[in-house]
Parts: structure tokens; C-alpha cells; sequence
């Protein structure tokens, strides 16, 4: 069984790879819309996120990208293919199936890191995906297009 600890002045911290699994992949609920709300007392205040579109500092401006990201997608689901954990960084390779407002459904691989600070909270998360890429890829013709263009310009 795993344990979650919580501290009048920490709150919530992650102390296994199990623990952030099922937090992680509570926030896909059934309904497919995403919610937050039970994994954001895991990260710290001063959170560090970085992806291909975005870098931002601090929960405030973390909160607002997850709203942005529920706004935008009609339905999102996450399947975990991989993970692993090496001290207090985590790795996980994931899935995202989203279906944005008027599109069909895509599919998004990538993976995330995790770095777990001394406060057993989130401190920084890296996201890796090639989203233009992943997206194109459903458009018909227009995905060999963008393939045929990656390849030429960077090998």
C-alpha cells in the first residue's frame, strides 16, 4: 500500500512511483474532460514546466495552462506505456488521446520528467511530444507533407 504524507506546512508529497501513478491517471476521468484539481496540491509553488509551446514558472501560471488545456479539448484521455523511477526524478511515456473542440481525435506520444524536490513535492516537470507532428499526422495528405518537410530540413 502506498503512502501519502501530508504536513501542516508541506501538504502533500509524492513518495513513490506507484503514489504519482494513480494520481496521475485519476485526472483522466471517464467523462474525458481532465481535472486537476487532486494532483495540484503534489506541486510546488514554485513549479518549473517546460514543454514544446511553453515554459512557465510558478503554480499560479500552471493552474491557468491545465484551464486552458480542459477549455480547449472537447475529450482527453491518457493511457501510461511506461515509467520508472531513479531517486527523485520520474520518467513517464505516455499516450494522449484529445479530441480538440471541432476536430477528430488525435493521438499525442510523448513523455514526461519529473524532478521530486526535498519537500517530496513536483518541482519541475519537462514534457516531450512532437504535437504539430502527432497532429498533422491525422490530416490526410497533409501528414506526409509535414513528415516529407521534417526530414528534409533536420535530417
Amino acid at each position: 500500500m502506498e503512502r501519502i504524507e501530508r504536513t501542516e506546512n508541506q501538504g502533500y508529497t509524492i513518495t513513490s512511483l506507484e503514489q504519482l501513478l494513480q494520481l496521475w491517471t485519476k485526472t483522466y476521468n471517464s467523462e474525458g474532460k481532465p481535472d486537476w484539481s487532486h494532483l495540484l496540491p503534489y506541486y510546488d509553488e514554485n513549479i518549473h514546466f517546460r514543454d514544446t509551446v511553453q515554459e512557465i514558472h510558478g503554480i499560479e501560471e500552471f493552474k491557468k495552462m491545465v484551464e486552458r488545456l480542459t477549455k480547449r479539448s472537447q475529450e482527453l484521455h491518457m493511457n501510461i506505456l511506461n515509467a520508472v523511477m531513479d531517486g527523485n526524478i520520474i520518467f513517464v511515456e505516455w499516450d494522449m488521446i484529445i479530441n480538440f473542440r471541432k476536430t477528430k481525435t488525435s493521438v499525442v506520444h510523448g513523455a514526461s520528467r519529473l524532478v521530486i524536490g526535498g519537500n517530496g513535492k513536483i518541482v519541475d516537470q519537462r514534457d516531450y511530444y512532437d504535437l504539430w507532428g502527432d497532429i498533422f499526422d491525422n490530416i490526410p495528405g497533409f501528414g506526409k507533407l509535414y513528415r516529407k518537410f521534417m526530414k528534409r530540413v533536420f535530417g
